[in-house]
């Protein structure tokens, strides 16, 4: 489960970060993750629950905003989602990373994200 491990240097820098204010509680962690990151929401936050343990974060509430796929198309300049390819076997879905109108390369704008958005803190 890579989702300890991510969340692991996460939690790393969260709390370097914190030690610039003067924090006695954090409330909230807002972390926004990309669909290509294949972490799991339900990994990251038992992940958080168990790396916060004795920490200044301890308590608080991962809060997860998930990030789309978004493309822009090399060749026919198409900028927005993707399709996708369902998986029955495995009962998902799979991004297709081609353009949908004119199946170009394309770019990858939005989706790849692992990102500290925000934090609901209470000041001393």
């Amino acid at each position: 489960m890579h989702e300890v491990s991510v969340m692991a240097g996460i939690v790393e820098a969260v709390l370097k970060h914190l030690e610039n204010y003067d924090v006695e509680k954090v409330e909230e962690v807002h972390l926004t993750i990309g669909e290509l990151t294949n972490l799991g929401a339900d990994q990251m936050v038992f992940a958080y629950e168990i790396v916060t343990r004795g920490t200044a974060l301890e308590g608080s509430q991962l809060v997860i905003e998930p990030e789309a796929i978004a493309v822009s198309c090399r060749s026919c300049g198409y900028q927005g989602e993707v399709d996708y390819v369902e998986n029955e076997e495995f009962h998902n879905s799979i991004p297709v990373l081609s353009c949908p109108r004119c199946q170009g390369s394309v770019d990858v704008v939005s989706g790849k994200s692992c990102t500290v958005r925000s934090m609901r803190v209470v000041e001393r």
